[in-house]
């Protein structure tokens, strides 16, 4: 589906009441892609991190007052077939699930972060790229303040979106990793390699 180009990160970055703030700029990563051509993110369940309507403006007047006419004409004009709305739809309840249970503050905003750091999860780059923040320690930090016991369980320092996926896996009692230990895994680097590298989409979709 395509959607206008006009509606990417920058375009709503110019409506950020606060352009600085970190919350803005995770905010504006979570929701501009859905709008934009070839984001590389496929559809979650509505191109509002699955708000509804009034949600998803209470949001968008809160941190970006002025955009939302110009975003909910593009929903108007954009119809989603139901193939285009399922897509890994399972897969952000199951991770924004996860992130709800674990929040330290239960209000609107620890609810649209948790949104937004699930839909993050379905882009090809690493965790912290995807949501517009500066390095891995923001993203950490985030986490810690937000979704502390969630935080804390990341015990061994695992990359974020492998240790989200981690948790999912090991719910339902699947056990990909067949390692007795991380330590002696040959694949150690994948989980808790550097985060460092900025484009590496392929090696990115399980950081």
């Amino acid at each position: 589906m395509d959607y206008p180009k006009i509606l990417n990160q920058d375009w709503l970055m110019a409506y950020a009441k606060l352009p600085s703030d970190t919350m803005t700029k995770v905010f504006a990563a979570g929701i501009a892609p859905l709008y934009t051509a070839y984001s590389g993110r496929e559809p979650v369940s509505s191109p509002s991190m699955g708000l509804d309507q009034n949600q998803f403006a209470t949001l968008l007047d809160h941190y970006f007052p002025g955009a939302r006419e110009k975003l909910f004409e593009t929903v108007a004009d954009n119809q989603y077939s139901s193939a285009e709305v399922s897509m890994r739809s399972d897969e952000f309840e199951d991770l924004l699930q996860l992130l709800l249970e674990h929040r330290s503050n239960i209000n609107n905003e620890t609810e649209w972060l948790a949104r937004a750091i699930a839909t993050a999860c379905l882009g090809n780059n690493h965790l912290w790229q995807d949501l517009g923040l500066p390095n891995r320690q923001a993203l950490s930090d985030i986490l810690e303040k937000n979704f502390t016991t969630l935080f804390e369980k990341n015990i061994g320092n695992m990359k974020w979106k492998k240790f989200f996926y981690k948790q999912l896996c090991e719910r339902i009692g699947v056990h990909v990793c067949k390692a007795p230990s991380c330590g002696v895994c040959r694949d150690y680097a994948k989980c808790f390699g550097s985060e460092d590298a900025v484009g590496d989409s392929q090696a990115a979709r399980v950081a």
